[in-house]
């Protein structure tokens, strides 16, 4: 701790700010994505990237990357989505312990629901609130902050 690169009072205050908005963002979204869906926002994401998927599906270790969460926190959360039947598991035929995650019709259709008026919220909460400038700003930022670390998980964006 004694050679720590300790952040000054303005690093300080964005890096706090930072943490309250994003907190803030995802608590927002939560709500609003239960309150009208019944899903969480894990829940929507992993329907979200089993649709764009080929085939609408994908390895539960890729989806688990693609997610950001733990491959046991998507195990939790795939069964659930399965015992509503908008998510099914594959077993991998070139991988004995590997499975697939598969979008099964209800999911694409709950999700047909629910992306309209997430889209809306998230416009609402961050979007409307930037100009054409800071939008491209933000992006930079994003782009400068997840550097390497997109490329290593394979992904382009979240």
């Amino acid at each position: 701790m004694e050679n720590a690169a300790w952040l000054d009072g303005g690093e300080q205050r964005v890096w706090r700010g930072f943490l309250r908005m994003n907190a803030w963002i995802y608590d927002e979204l939560e709500k609003d994505l239960r309150d009208r869906t019944g899903l969480s926002l894990v829940e929507y994401g992993i329907l979200v990237h089993l649709s764009e998927a080929p085939g609408r599906r994908m390895r539960m270790r890729v989806l688990a990357d693609s997610v950001i969460v733990s491959k046991s926190r998507l195990s939790h959360q795939v069964a659930r989505l399965e015992r509503d039947g908008y998510v099914r598991r594959e077993h991998c035929d070139d991988d004995r312990r590997g499975l697939w995650a598969v979008l099964e019709d209800e999911g694409a259709a709950v999700l047909d629901r629910a992306a309209p008026g997430h889209a809306a919220r998230v416009r609402s909460l961050v979007f409307d609130k930037l100009s054409g400038e800071q939008v491209r700003q933000l992006a930079a930022v994003i782009d400068a902050l997840e550097g390497d670390e997109a490329v290593s998980r394979g992904q382009d964006s979240v």
